[in-house]
């Protein structure tokens, strides 16, 4: 049996004594059994009862907790309709509820003798210590695996400090001046995109400027037809205005010539 199956059947046996004690149950004890008989179990929680609807209520609590609380389960449950003498086997703990008058009669302890003997208190001190213990054992393992991998983190000591210490020179700086210096100094290459595309030639050039000139004189040819035109439509608007209105005078001549008088005749 590992240890830690161990420590959980410890909790288990010591959730069986809080029972016991819960019910009011006599001269609770817990028989840690020797590695010989490790065989047929490892622990024996006994108690008793003052009667059997006492011991029935105790084995019945001891079940449900259990199996509320960690889901274990009894392997075989004996003597219950009785109540004299109640045993719930855990395989690797038995939990055995007697009457008084039976456990005296058969007073397994005695029978155990090469067990060892421990009041719930007592458990619980010696299970609190083993639980501490191993949780100083885990932490111990963490911190041994952190520190390999700190090593290995690590920087390596300051040599090439020292070394530079022990030959100071402005050797690099100077060789850095130089590079710097080669690099501004070397022609630039021309790019691909502008071996593709070449500057315009001059010829080309000048014939462009050509064609944009005579655009522009087609363009300022174009606006005087446009001017002349359109005075050309405005001179004929005031001729047909002009002839409108010479009508006019000629009536208002004809309306301002005086009539000439005929004279009267006079009768004889």
């Amino acid at each position: 049996m590992t240890t830690e199956t161990k420590q959980q059947t410890r909790i288990y046996v010591q959730a069986a004594a809080a029972v016991c004690e819960d019910k009011k149950g006599l001269d609770t004890r817990i028989l840690e059994l020797d590695p010989i008989d490790s065989g047929l179990s490892d622990f024996f929680l006994i108690t008793s009862a003052s009667n059997d609807r006492q011991a029935i209520a105790i084995a019945d609590e001891i079940e449900d907790r259990l199996k509320k609380e960690f889901g274990v389960f009894p392997n075989s449950v004996e003597g219950r309709r009785q109540g004299q003498w109640i045993l719930l086997d855990y395989v690797d703990f038995v939990v055995h509820v007697f009457l008084a008058d039976r456990r005296a009669f058969y007073d397994i302890e005695r029978l155990r003798k090469s067990a060892r003997p421990l009041t719930p208190a007592e458990f619980d001190a010696e299970l609190k210590a083993e639980l501490a213990a191993k949780t100083l054992a885990a932490r111990g393992k963490s911190s041994a695996k952190l520190k390999p991998a700190a090593a290995k983190q690590a920087p390596i000591p300051n040599k090439p400090a020292k070394k530079a210490a022990a030959k100071p020179s402005l050797a690099p700086r100077s060789k850095r001046a130089a590079k710097k210096s080669v690099a501004k100094l070397k022609p630039t290459k021309p790019t691909k995109k502008s071996a593709a595309n070449p500057a315009p030639a001059p010829k080309k050039v000048a014939k462009n400027a050509a064609k944009k000139t005579v655009v522009k004189s087609k363009s300022a040819k174009s606006v005087a037809k446009k001017t002349v035109a359109k005075k050309n439509v405005a001179g004929k608007k005031v001729k047909k205005t002009a002839l409108k209105k010479a009508p006019a005078k000629k009536s208002a001549a004809k309306k301002t010539t005086p009539r000439k008088l005929t004279p009267k005749k006079k009768n004889r």
